[in-house]
């Protein structure tokens, strides 16, 4: 696999350093891209440039990440409104550990040459004093070049701290360390990342380069990602979406990727799914003759979902669709096993009433008003409304009167009922 044909065929290769291309045709080359471990994840605003380590390893290169144990106690300044808070060591240690984990859902740590290596910048930075780092680093580049930069312009009409505006010479010094200990040639990263990465490129230039300057390490990136209605891509409502099941639910990233816009679906294919060029073509010719079937958004929220999470919970995710916004009947839940509920009505409000209650409710007007504390409908009068409007279904099955009993209706796992008001979805949990 030609690795820049790769990225320009799926619209992910941003811009390149001069011989770029000849170092990657000539021999297998390592490169790196590094993680900010300000979370215990990442989230789906890192996935473009993991697919380029994830590309970069296929195409029989070696791929390193690096997470910055050290320069994320600083926070790169790049355009950001404001300085980060510092982190503490011990919150690094957990964010890496938490990276590391999800960085092998991509990447092959164990395939011999080739195999995926993760580094901390913190193991070298430790022990550097700031006389040392000044010589090192810090000469061989004047504040006017470091000054030139977008990501340091933009933020000197309101302000940066000296400890912000060092942090490229931090990201440069990265580069020169993992070129002269480990061999890496290429550094890698969002198009917004281009000023640092060549910040390390020109320290080495400076330090290693022969008597022309020649090249010796190089700098690629890939576009950020937004939508085509121009915002950022990869928020929600709720905010990010994480790749952590315990932030963001595998239900709740399935539904992201399902609701994406037709008109970014193509690009989105191109950027995050491993299936071959005439496979998304077909796809796309798919979804131009019946797009109301959604088969582009479908294929891709499979594929995500079951790679970063798991097979089982793709099919929670499936039900858990069925169940809220398809056809579900009363038999699909009573499909749903115990260990299950939690999974597919993650997010569906909740209201929770004693056995007591339950035994005492008159009617299924009682339940849905008084008894659930006006959660599901406030009053009993609009609660009667909405049933003769044919707008009220227990377990999916629609409520005929007013006055109905509840015995009519069973217990889900003998604690659940499920109330549909219209389109929205209210649990009952019986305790």
């Amino acid at each position: 696999m030609d690795f820049i044909e790769e990225l320009r065929w799926r619209g992910m290769l941003h811009d390149m350093m001069p011989g770029t291309d000849e170092q990657l045709k000539k021999e297998m080359t390592s490169g790196y891209i590094g993680f900010d471990p300000t979370a215990s994840s990442l989230h789906i605003g890192n996935l473009a440039t993991i697919m380029l380590l994830v590309h970069f390893q296929r195409a029989g290169h070696k791929p390193y990440a690096l997470v910055g144990g050290a320069t994320g106690m600083i926070g790169d300044p790049s355009f950001k409104a404001a300085e980060r808070s510092f982190l503490d060591e011990d919150t690094l240690r957990i964010n890496q550990a938490g990276i590391k984990k999800q960085l092998e859902q991509f990447l092959d740590f164990d395939c011999g040459e080739h195999s995926a290596v993760m580094v901390n910048n913190y193991d070298w930075f430790k022990d550097m004093g700031f006389l040392q780092f000044l010589r090192e680093a810090g000469k061989f580049l004047s504040v006017n070049y470091m000054m030139s930069k977008d990501s340091v312009k933009k933020r000197l009409e309101t302000g940066i701290s000296f400890t912000e505006f060092s942090y490229q010479l931090l990201q440069g010094y990265d580069f020169y360390h993992l070129y002269k200990h480990n061999n890496i040639r290429l550094q890698m990263g969002g198009s917004d990342q281009w000023g640092n990465i060549t910040t390390g490129t020109e320290i080495i230039r400076r330090k290693e380069g022969d008597e022309e300057g020649y090249f010796k390490a190089y700098a690629l990136t890939t576009p950020l990602l937004t939508k085509s209605d121009g915002s950022k891509f990869g928020k929600s409502e709720g905010g990010n979406i994480w790749l952590d099941a315990s932030r963001t639910s595998p239900y709740q990233f399935y539904q992201f990727w399902l609701s994406q816009s037709d008109d970014d679906s193509p690009r989105l294919l191109r950027v995050f799914s491993l299936k071959a060029k005439a496979e998304i073509e077909s796809l796309e010719a798919q979804h131009a003759e019946a797009p109301h079937l959604r088969v582009m958004q479908k294929a891709l929220a499979e594929e995500l979902t079951i790679r970063i999470h798991s097979e089982r919970d793709f099919q929670l995710a499936l039900k858990a669709s069925e169940v809220l916004f398809g056809k579900a009947t009363l038999e699909t839940l009573q499909s749903i096993a115990a260990d299950e509920f939690d999974v597919v009505f993650d997010g569906v409000p909740q209201t929770e009433i004693s056995q007591a209650e339950w035994q005492g409710v008159a009617n299924i007007t009682d339940l849905v008003s008084t008894v659930t504390r006006g959660e599901i409908y406030p009053s009993k009068s609009e609660a009667r409304r909405a049933i003769q409007q044919n707008a009220v279904s227990i377990n999916k099955e629609k409520v005929k009167s007013a006055e109905q009993m509840l015995t009519d209706f069973a217990l889900l796992q003998d604690r659940f009922l499920l109330v549909s008001k219209g389109k929205k979805n209210h649990l009952v949990k019986v305790i």
